[in-house]
């Protein structure tokens, strides 16, 4: 991500956190890659921005994977961070996923609880009917919330957040994302992308306790474009 363009992805900030809409192949945190973070990008941002002499602080209070988009959250102070943490702990930030699939459901709408073992050599996970060595309990909520001609859009609540869960759990039940490689999606996206995105995030602010909901637009192709001029209900956050 170029620094004079990571304001336009900016859905929100004041004085204790930033929610930042995620570019497909930016990374959130340092990796073997040695391209630069989202975690630095923002914090010359903030210190051109705010004119800060000295470090930056900035918490990554959760991850997005390199090739998903979407609502990311970041922390400006440390008393922000802790709370935050302690808010993604408790189940009390409402993270909603849409996810573009090939394959039609074998339900409109389903809970999902399994169990998730990762390989750390593949860098990916394994979904199991029941728990077994090691595994991760992992649950989530979609339902299909509308198709086109060929693919339909998944609605994605997530209830635990395990290394590629919705990835994991959707292939497992057949219908893995469009681009996904690494899960069985039989042809990658330009550039590298996957169809899942992070929509929005819903949570009560740590300090000022007002609620606070906000929506990230997805990429622009022709399919996230269709998907989203249906989607008459959502509006932009305020």
């Amino acid at each position: 991500m170029k620094k004079s363009s990571i304001d336009q992805d900016i859905l929100y900030e004041d004085n204790h956190l930033i929610i930042l809409n995620k570019r497909p192949s930016d990374i959130v945190q340092g990796d073997k890659t040695g391209d630069e973070p989202l975690s630095e990008t923002l914090k010359s941002y903030i210190k051109q921005k705010y004119g800060k002499p000295g470090d930056v602080f900035l918490g990554v209070v959760h991850r997005l994977d390199r090739p998903v988009s979407g609502a990311l959250i970041f922390a400006r102070t440390s008393k922000a961070l802790t709370r935050l943490n302690i808010m993604l702990r408790d189940g009390l930030i409402r993270k909603t996923y849409w996810a573009v699939v090939k394959n039609c459901p074998p339900n409109t709408g389903d809970h999902l609880i399994q169990y998730l073992t990762r390989n750390t050599d593949k860098n990916k996970a394994y979904v199991h009917e029941k728990p077994v060595a090691g595994s991760q309990k992992a649950e989530l909520i979609y339902k299909l919330i509308d198709k086109s001609d060929g693919y339909y859009l998944l609605e994605i609540q997530l209830l635990t957040g395990r290394h590629h869960q919705i990835r994991a759990q959707l292939s497992a039940m057949g219908c893995p994302i469009k681009g996904d490689l690494k899960y069985g999606y039989p042809r990658s996206n330009p550039g590298g992308s996957i169809h899942l995105h992070a929509r929005s995030i819903e949570l009560i602010h740590p300090t000022t306790k007002e609620l606070l909901k906000v929506i990230a637009p997805p990429p622009a192709d022709k399919l996230w474009d269709f998907f989203t001029l249906n989607s008459l209900s959502d509006t932009p956050a305020s």
